[in-house]
């Protein structure tokens, strides 16, 4: 049965089961990389949910540690992982989960020199960050490398989710084509955010990159969808390619990566 041990037939059989996933399917996912970008409040529930599915390779980017305000909505870590690399954490929390799947950490900020070659290691990109100028240096490197980039952000009550295919669809800057001025939005500290939040909009964006692995359902390229937790609505917005867009338009004015400044996001995900 596609080399599945008797543990893993077990493990995955509710995915097998699925007519739409089935032993292929599951065979798929465990040929299958995924990088994730935070191992904070989306990258946890993205991880674990991945981690549990079977993705085959799973790369973790974060530089940061373990702080005791992370703990309302950052599920990877525990009180005695306060001080510990997020990277460590997490690594051992989900080998604990799921010891078939490979974990490979990056206790490493991400930035112009190594952010191309990690991007391009891996089937999908999922974005967990909680600044601007990550986010702009993560989509931009997802277009340059022609790697599908699952985005999300949160911030108080409200959370967001696309995916963007390079080569099908509008990326970040189609519909966000600058980073907001330095004080123009409120700081991450400030703004706060509720934490079951992250456990929603880290789901939808672990279900994308499933189904994007998989090549099943419809995708959310050219669609972005907003989760408004007080009134439990969600509502999508068309997006579309834009072709005067600086980095993927007809006449790209972006044509190398640059590094920003800017350390707050109006989606705090961190």
């Amino acid at each position: 049965m596609f080399d599945f041990n008797e543990d893993e037939v077990e493990r995955y059989s509710r995915h097998i089961l699925l007519q739409e996933v089935g032993v292929e399917g599951q065979a798929k996912l465990r040929e299958s990389s995924v990088l994730v970008v935070g191992a904070g409040g989306l990258g946890s529930p993205v991880a674990y949910y991945l981690v549990a599915a079977g993705v085959g390779k799973i790369g973790i980017v974060d530089f940061d540690e373990v702080d005791l305000s992370n703990l309302q909505r950052q599920i990877l870590h525990s009180t005695d992982d306060v001080g510990r690399a997020k990277t460590d954490s997490a690594k051992e929390t989900l080998e604990a989960l799921n010891p078939n799947v490979e974990i490979i950490t990056y206790n490493q900020r991400l930035g112009t020199d190594n952010v191309e070659d990690l991007v391009s290691q891996y089937d999908i990109v999922i974005d967990g960050v909680d600044n601007f100028a990550a986010r702009y240096l993560v989509n931009d490197a997802c277009v340059f490398t022609n790697t599908p980039l699952v985005e999300g952000g949160i911030l108080r009550f409200e959370g967001q989710v696309t995916l963007i295919d390079p080569e099908e669809g509008p990326c970040y800057r189609c519909v966000f084509p600058e980073p907001p001025k330095p004080g123009s939005i409120p700081s991450c500290q400030e703004a706060g955010v509720l934490g079951a939040i992250a456990g929603t909009i880290g789901t939808l964006q672990a279900t994308e990159a499933i189904k994007y692995l998989l090549g099943i359902g419809e995708s959310l390229i050219g669609r972005l969808v907003i989760y408004d937790a007080l009134q439990l609505s969600f509502r999508e917005v068309k997006i579309e390619q834009n072709s005067d867009c600086s980095l993927c338009g007809a006449k790209p004015e972006i044509t190398e990566l640059e590094e920003y400044t800017i350390h707050c996001s109006l989606q705090e995900n961190d």
